[in-house]
């Protein structure tokens, strides 16, 4: 103040106002003050020497630093808690927001002589709500830690950590305060940090220029970071031989190791008087130095590096933040003790596109495309943005699949809040390795002990971590659902099968229970009933959900319901392996979930790419060619069947049909044709009988429709031939009635006597004698079409004439 008074007040971040609390009628430098959570107690630690003494009562026997504890509500009596040489910070304790008014306050002391110790305060409360120090001589306290050399304070969660140096190693503590007004050690770590120097080095007990300049010459840059994912990370800068590297370590103690990574600088003339500043961004950590680099790394899923983000450049510049004096006391928030102002700090959704947009690294792309789907939750606006960025890069990534990775991560991210311990069971990247680098940057990967954990009926952050140490301990990796026992069960299944599910699972069926694999009929008809219930379910959802702008048929994908099935019955088993406790209905409506979604996704890129190339819902006839947009969207739609076939997932009804439709109409015959052969294309129902009947005959028609029809699987053809009445289509008929008459027949003898030779000159002999044998075998019950009584005998032998007189070149009346 104008009057050299010490003035102490409290920033109120709504109002954003000083709200008074204590005034000193001299300069002081002050330490470290704490209010208590009623604002009736201040503490505050100061310099005793203050500028206008004079040298000789600099002389005079007194005490350093003094530490006070003052009411000040009502402002009364003034009480000395310490009087001592050494630097002395001071943190009131805060209980729960909910929680009533209380009669007693707890204040943490934490001393420069390496200890820490906690005051109880009780006070007498008065009238309107004011409150004065319990009289009752020196006030109780307790030791909290000894021989500490570092100390971190968690405001938020009311945690205490600090390192006791052991021989050669370290040992990270933490200390629990509880609402209950009692704390507890809860949480030991070995680490291999070597703490030599006896420099006590506080974080987040205020700040005090001078003597943290002094301190942070000397000590360990350290600080630890929790994310509500139950992550615990430590974070150090190491000291480097090399002038123009720096080393930094992460101990990722929730997964069981540490990396440390050595950066080569660009520019080493500014960075000697500078750290590694760290900060929390819960999901991320952040390394930052200023000028020279920004790496974000991945809490959750450190273990592949390129999903972390290393920026340099103009992209590692964090706005307003231009120096190393930096602190991250709050999840989100930094302090620059330079030049003393807190800021929010977060990451740009538009800054993450830009990134994903011009990055010419495959580890770059996927780190942010992995940053943007799990810091914004998938927001509607931003996977649109992505779906389109997609959709340009489908071939410039190299090293991963856009696709798969945009559907298993979005499910992830989806899925995971629901249900505790979901994260550690689903895929979460596409990728089992990684093998590429980040240039300029190594990184040296080492297995630490995992954390012993003291803790009873503990919620919240505690019983994830303590989940999250479980899982390390059980082989994490194994934990997560994979594909390969559904991709070898679904390989597994024979062509001939697959062809009779492209006709009908009742057909199915039969075709298994002549074979008698009664046990195979059972199970398989079991997930193809469930899966019926999936499609129904996820079929209202998308149409609920999405407008139909593309034109997804309602139709019976029946292999695309075996294999929902499949995978549905393998999620459920290994989810119930694991997940024991949730209970099978919770579990299955997990599932449905995950495949409700699943296919949603792919029905909402394709939704996208519709409406980025103005496709109308009404594309799918043959009359014309295809435009550039759909060949567009068609390439997109063959990329998405890689995608899917590379996970082994299902897709939604229509997809094939979709997919045919506008192959036909964009791509050339030879073409098509070599897509049907090689499995890009499969041949359904709904889009070969609209081909049938929507195309006239000719030459060029006649060509693609006889090409269509010789690659129809047989039960199929069954079902579509008869929608083209053409001679070629009737001769195919006739010759594949004779075929499956004769084969059904098998070893059975036909009861008449072969004909004598007709007397008629002008019969053709050997196919009266062919009708005659077909009309015996009918006769006899043996019959492959029941179901179209037009083809027998008699269509055989009218197919017969009619193209033998067409290559004779005759008329046929």
């Amino acid at each position: 103040g104008s009057q050299r008074n010490t003035h102490i007040g409290l920033y109120d971040l709504q109002t954003k106002q000083n709200e008074h609390l204590y005034t000193f009628e001299k300069d002081l430098h002050i330490i470290s003050c704490s209010v208590n959570n009623e604002k009736t107690l201040l503490a505050v630690s100061f310099h005793q020497h203050t500028e206008d003494e004079t040298a000789s009562q600099l002389l005079q026997s007194v005490s350093k630093y003094l530490t006070l504890l003052i009411e000040i509500h009502p402002i009364n009596n003034v009480r000395v808690l310490k009087a001592v040489d050494s630097c002395v910070r001071v943190q009131f304790l805060y209980p729960v927001e909910d929680r009533n008014a209380s009669t007693e306050s707890h204040l943490l002391l934490v001393s420069e002589d390496k200890y820490i110790e906690q005051f109880d305060i009780r006070v007498v409360a008065e009238e309107e709500h004011k409150v004065v120090i319990q009289k009752s001589g020196q006030l109780p306290r307790a030791k909290v830690a000894d021989d500490l050399v570092w100390a971190q304070w968690d405001m938020v969660e009311q945690r205490l950590f600090y390192i006791v140096p052991k021989e050669s190693k370290s040992t990270l503590r933490c200390v629990q305060f509880y609402p209950d007004e009692n704390f507890s050690a809860i949480l030991e770590s070995h680490l291999d940090i070597s703490v030599n120097d006896p420099q006590l080095k506080l974080v987040n007990f205020g700040y005090d220029y001078c003597q943290d300049q002094d301190v942070a010459s000397k000590s360990l840059n350290l600080q630890a970071f929790t994310s509500k994912a139950g992550g615990l990370c430590v974070c150090c800068s190491l000291a480097s031989d090399t002038p123009d590297e720096i080393m930094y370590s992460i101990y990722f103690l929730h997964k069981g190791y540490n990396k440390t990574f050595t950066v080569s600088l660009e520019r080493t003339e500014s960075h000697q008087l500078k750290e590694v500043a760290f900060m929390n961004l819960d999901y991320y950590v952040a390394a930052y130095l200023p000028g020279q680099f920004l790496h974000l790394l991945n809490i959750q899923h450190p273990d592949l590096l390129c999903h972390s983000l290393f920026l340099t450049g103009e992209d590692a510049r964090i706005d307003m933040l231009q120096n190393c004096s930096i602190r991250s006391p709050l999840v989100s928030t930094v302090l620059d003790c330079e030049a003393g102002s807190l800021y929010a700090v977060s990451i740009s959704d538009s800054t993450l596109l830009q990134l994903l947009q011009k990055s010419k690294r495959d580890s770059d792309r996927l780190a942010a495309l992995h940053c943007a789907l799990l810091y914004f939750q998938h927001t509607e606006d931003l996977e649109m943005q992505i779906i389109r960025w997609i959709s340009e890069n489908l071939s410039t990534c190299h090293s991963f699949d856009p696709i798969q990775e945009f559907i298993i991560a979005s499910l992830y991210c989806r899925m995971c809040p629901e249900t505790q311990n979901l994260d550690k069971l689903l895929p979460y990247t596409s990728l089992l390795d990684w093998i590429g680098v980040v240039p300029g940057v190594i990184c040296a990967t080492d297995i630490i002990s995992l954390p012993v954990l003291e803790f009873q009926n503990s919620k919240g952050f505690w019983e994830k971590l303590n989940s999250n140490l479980e899982s390390v301990k059980y082989a994490e990796p194994h934990l997560h659902y994979h594909n390969n026992v559904l991709r070898r069960e679904w390989h597994n299944l024979s062509e001939e099968v697959i062809g009779l599910l492209l006709c009908s699972f009742v057909d199915f069926c039969l075709f298994t229970k002549q074979r008698e694999e009664r046990r195979t009929t059972a199970y398989l008809r079991n997930i193809f009933e469930n899966a019926k219930k999936y499609v129904l379910v996820s079929i209202v959802f998308t149409l609920s959900y999405f407008a139909r702008l593309v034109p997804l048929f309602e139709e019976e994908d029946y292999q695309q319901q075996l294999l929902m099935g499949l995978m549905v019955a393998q999620l459920k088993d290994h989810l119930m392996r694991h997940l024991q406790y949730v209970g099978k209905k919770k579990i299955d409506q997990i599932v449905l979930d995950y495949v409700a979604n699943l296919l949603n996704l792919i029905h909402r890129i394709m939704k996208e790419v519709w409406r980025r190339y103005q496709l109308h819902s009404c594309v799918f006839c043959f009359d014309e060619r295809g435009s550039a947009g759909e060949f567009a969207v068609f390439h997109i739609m063959s990329r998405i069947l890689e995608a899917a076939n590379g996970m082994c997932m299902p897709l939604p009804p229509g997809f094939h049909t979709l997919h045919l439709g506008l192959g036909v109409r964009c791509l050339p015959l030879h073409t098509l044709l070599h897509y049907i052969d090689i499995g890009v294309l499969q041949l359904t129902e709904t889009c070969v009988k609209k081909l049938l009947k929507d195309l006239d005959d000719t030459e060029q028609n006649e060509k693609l429709k006889f090409s269509i029809v010789m690659r129809l699987p047989e039960a199929l053809g069954q079902k579509v031939r008869q929608f083209w009445n053409h001679p070629i289509n009737a001769n195919l008929i006739a010759r594949k009635y004779v075929k499956l008459l004769l084969e059904n027949l098998g070893n059975r003898q036909c009861s008449r006597s072969i004909p004598e030779r007709f007397s008629v000159p002008v019969e053709f002999l050997p196919l009266n004698y062919l009708t005659s044998m077909l009309t015996e075998i009918e006769n006899q019950g043996v019959h492959p079409y029941e179901k179209q009584d037009h083809v027998n005998a008699r269509f055989v032998e009218e197919m017969a004439l009619k193209h033998t007189m067409t290559l004779l070149g005759l008329k046929y009346s």
